[in-house]
């Protein structure tokens, strides 16, 4: 009987909704998933066969109306006239393209670390005995690390768990967000997990990832440590970017001393330094100006090292691909002893740079980086590292310049300029990633907000950050000047990457677990061979803080503090903002005119609330007892996928009875998306407005039109009285709104009248012209005086200093000055 009266419903349903050429397909899937839901009896579970059932019943009603970006790939080529073969021949192409642009952007860290891996290795009390075997041990050690690590774990394993397309810290922190409900960003609606972004596989939950979930759920705490890790990982990300132009830059120019011997080491300090300034000058000009040079130069870096280790290995040493067997790292570690094992926090350089192999995955594809590097960067290192390992078995007094002394004497200058080159070029891929890292944070609330400017037109994502810039530059500037060692700068970069690939280990685990659903025993294995071997390079690395390991701990426990600082002060002026939300029975009790003088216009109150009216609403009409004739709420909140297309940015819907002339919008943006967008902002919300009035009274009209059958059930199964119920939808268009409106039909009494509607939609384009207001809060916060000391001096100190000295929210938002308006407020947390 239940079920049929199911099937019931979902007839009316369909037609009622199903033959409309308003509303497309994903939209009335949306619909109808909430009508399910609907009908789900209070407290309990509902069959899933029943389930994909009545969704198929529901398929087979509804015509479907499919967009060009629903169709296959191929289906829409072959529509334009491109066959099945030379599609596969276009894919190809486009593949083997985005590989070779790879090169320049996401391999140039990673392809200059030959510059100072030996160097760094054998910088401490290490010697070399004349049977080589620490030279064979040392480059078994890199071939394995770099096989292991790059190859099977980033290459084979991580960059598979991709969200969206983009890789990082960030990314996998996102999956475990959605699928785990994880996420520390407030305002998150139901709404937001039906963007097309924020799919999620369907697939059954296994008992140990339900297990997984259920605590993380029930423990707080643990969510928030997960945040502090995930934060130290990208925080030890940040120091990465402050390091590696320093070192990649001063290793490159100190080979100059080779060949002119007089040259003191200052003079190679202020070359360097030179270089950085210019690298962090030309910045605001953007990558795409020069990025068409970085793949060549990474290219002739690549196939330069190359040609120079095969070349040694013939002349030097045949046999140096013995080093292969894991047997000489046993040597050399029984050899060695702890010696041996603290150098290893120079091995792990080699592998510096694979964190951005899975970083950029969203600017090429995870197909391209692979074949990049399998088929080139991969084996063009190896013959590199082999044949500097061959040099060094002939020439150990050479091992502190052993990088320029293994290029042969007529190649030299040509190699030296192209390693200046490679190592600008690896600096600019860091430093556009330390932009990035900070703009995600500042889109989930993890650091204070700064100037976000676009490089490019064309280029989605290539941005400039002012602040971070020359900051940046001042901090390598002084580690270039305070160390003036390379090795002192190799063992802080060491510290910095394998931590940033622990936490990357970590976050796989809980993504294989969470979101692949597989075993935990495969979780765990993966965890610990990966995680031990890179637990090993750490205690390695830290043994090397006094000598510089200590400036990534330094910068990193910095920069997170003021991370966590900001957040705790964000989620708590938030949670003041949820405490204090006036009435909607006193604003409904004052009458359409709200108790004072509407004036012409349109103003735009923005707010972190996505429900209910802020407590700066009440406080500036307290103060002003008259605002203008159309009032909307505007909420810009980030959810937590990297991107929001267009035609899901905006929610539209109505606050209160129509007569008080109240709407809500709601724009969304994701972790990776830039909120300083170049539209026009106040034309887009009016017509979405308008759009949203017209479909109110369209979809009014059917509900009106709909049987007796439909309404009794729904009103029923809500528990609610049959002249009411509420429809949630998103509308078709330039501007998808989602509605809640409340249509009453039991008296026949029709409220929503087609002249009201066009009277409504003709006051609201007379208030455009009258003029649009900008009204922001400028709120201070201060802690409560029953506060711990800790907490006033994280909130009256910090917060406050942050507050004042980061970004307004009018530039953020990009809010002209002319029409803006800014209430005072303090929030006591």
């Amino acid at each position: 009987m239940q079920f049929a009266r199911e099937v019931k419903a979902f007839n009316a349903f369909c037609n009622l909704f199903g033959h409309s050429h308003h509303l497309p397909f994903y939209y009335l899937l949306t619909a109808a998933s909430h009508f399910v839901h609907s009908l789900l009896p209070p407290r309990s579970l509902y069959s899933h066969s029943r389930l994909l059932l009545l969704i198929n019943l529901f398929s087979a009603s509804v015509p479907l109306y499919f967009t060009p970006s629903a169709m296959n790939p191929s289906e829409q080529f072959v529509e334009h006239g491109i066959s099945q073969q030379n599609l596969k021949r276009t894919s190809c192409k486009a593949v083997l393209t985005l590989a070779y642009q790879s090169l320049g952007v996401v391999y140039g860290d990673l392809s200059t670390s030959p510059l100072y891996v030996y160097k760094t290795t054998f910088s401490g009390k290490l010697s070399l005995h004349e049977n080589d075997e620490e030279i064979y041990g040392v480059l078994s050690f890199i071939f394995w690390t770099f096989t292991l690590i790059a190859l099977f774990k980033y290459v084979f394993i991580v960059m598979s768990a991709d969200d969206n397309g983009e890789g990082g810290t960030f990314a996998l922190y996102s999956l475990l967000c959605r699928h785990a409900r994880l996420s520390i960003l407030p305002n998150q609606q139901f709404t937001d997990e039906k963007l097309s972004a924020y799919a999620t596989e369907i697939s059954a939950e296994t008992l140990q990832s339900s297990a997984l979930m259920l605590f993380f759920e029930n423990n707080p705490r643990f969510r928030k440590g997960l945040l502090i890790f995930v934060l130290l990982g990208t925080c030890m990300a940040i120091g990465d970017g402050v390091i590696t132009p320093a070192i990649s830059v001063l290793s490159a120019v100190s080979g100059v001393q080779l060949k002119i011997s007089g040259l003191h080491e200052n003079y190679v300090i202020i070359i360097s330094c030179i270089i950085l300034v210019g690298l962090f000058s030309l910045q605001r000009y953007g990558t795409h100006r020069v990025a068409f040079l970085f793949a060549p130069v990474v290219s002739a870096w690549l196939l330069c090292i190359s040609g120079v280790g095969i070349y040694n290995i013939f002349r030097w040493n045949p046999q140096i691909f013995h080093a292969f067997s894991p047997v000489y790292m046993l040597k050399f570690l029984r050899s060695t002893g702890i010696e041996g094992w603290i150098s290893l926090g120079g091995v792990v350089l080699s592998i510096t740079g694979v964190e951005t192999m899975f970083a950029d995955v969203g600017h090429f594809s995870a197909l391209s980086i692979k074949m990049a590097f399998t088929f080139l960067v991969y084996p063009c290192l190896i013959l590199a590292y082999m044949g500097e390992a061959a040099f060094l078995s002939k020439h150990h007094e050479d091992i502190q310049r052993s990088f320029y002394k293994a290029i042969p004497e007529a190649v030299f200058w040509p190699v030296f300029i192209v390693a200046t080159f490679a190592s600008v070029v690896g600096s600019q891929a860091v430093i556009s990633a330390t932009f990035s890292i900070i703009s995600q944070s500042c889109a989930l609330n993890c650091f204070p907000r700064v100037k976000v400017i676009h490089t490019s037109s064309k280029i989605y994502g290539q941005i400039y950050i002012p602040e971070v810039n020359w900051l940046l530059m001042c901090l390598c500037l002084a580690i270039t000047i305070g160390l003036r060692d390379t090795n002192k700068m190799g063992h802080a970069y060491g510290l910095a990457v394998t931590t940033v690939m622990f936490v990357t280990t970590c976050l796989m685990a809980l993504v294989m677990v969470i979101v692949w659903k597989q075993r935990i025993t495969i979780a765990i294995l993966f965890m610990v061979f990966f995680g031990s071997v890179e637990l090993l390079y750490i205690s390695a690395s830290i043994c090397k803080v006094p000598e510089g390991g200590w400036i990534p701990i330094v910068l990193s426990m910095i920069v997170m503090g003021v991370m966590y600082i900001w957040n705790y002060g964000t989620m708590k002026k938030h949670q003041f903002d949820v405490e204090n939300k006036v009435s909607m029975n006193r604003i409904l009790s004052l009458g359409p005119c709200l108790g004072m003088v509407r004036v012409p216009g349109i103003g735009l109150i923005y707010t972190n609330l996505v429900s209910g009216v802020p407590a700066i609403f009440g406080h500036f009409v307290t103060n002003l007892p008259a605002f203008h004739q159309v009032v909307v709420f505007v909420c810009v909140k980030s959810v937590q996928v990297p991107y929001v297309s267009e035609n899901e940015r905006f929610l539209i819907g109505r606050v209160g009875p129509k007569e008080y002339g109240m709407f809500r919008c709601i724009v969304r943006y994701g972790y990776k998306d830039l909120q300083q967008e170049n539209y026009n902002f106040e034309n887009r919300l009016v017509s979405g407005i308008l759009q949203f009035i017209e479909t109110e009274e369209e979809t009014c009209l059917r509900t009106r039109e709909s049987s007796p059958d439909i309404r009794k059930l729904i009103a029923e199964d809500l528990g609610a009285p049959e002249d009411t119920f509420t429809i949630s939808y998103h509308v078709e268009g330039l501007l998808p709104s989602s509605c809640d409106f409340q249509v009453e039909s039991g008296n026949g009494n029709v409220l929503l009248e087609n002249s009201l509607h066009k009277d409504e939609s003709m006051q609201i384009l007379k208030a455009k012209e009258s003029g649009v207001a900008y009204i922001l809060g400028h709120s201070y916060a201060r802690a409560k005086k029953s506060s711990s000391i800790f907490k006033k001096f994280a909130i009256d100190i910090v917060f406050t200093f942050l507050s004042n000295n980061c970004r307004e929210p009018d530039v953020v938002l990009n809010v002209p000055h002319t029409s803006l308006l800014e209430v005072g407020m303090i929030y006591y947390v």
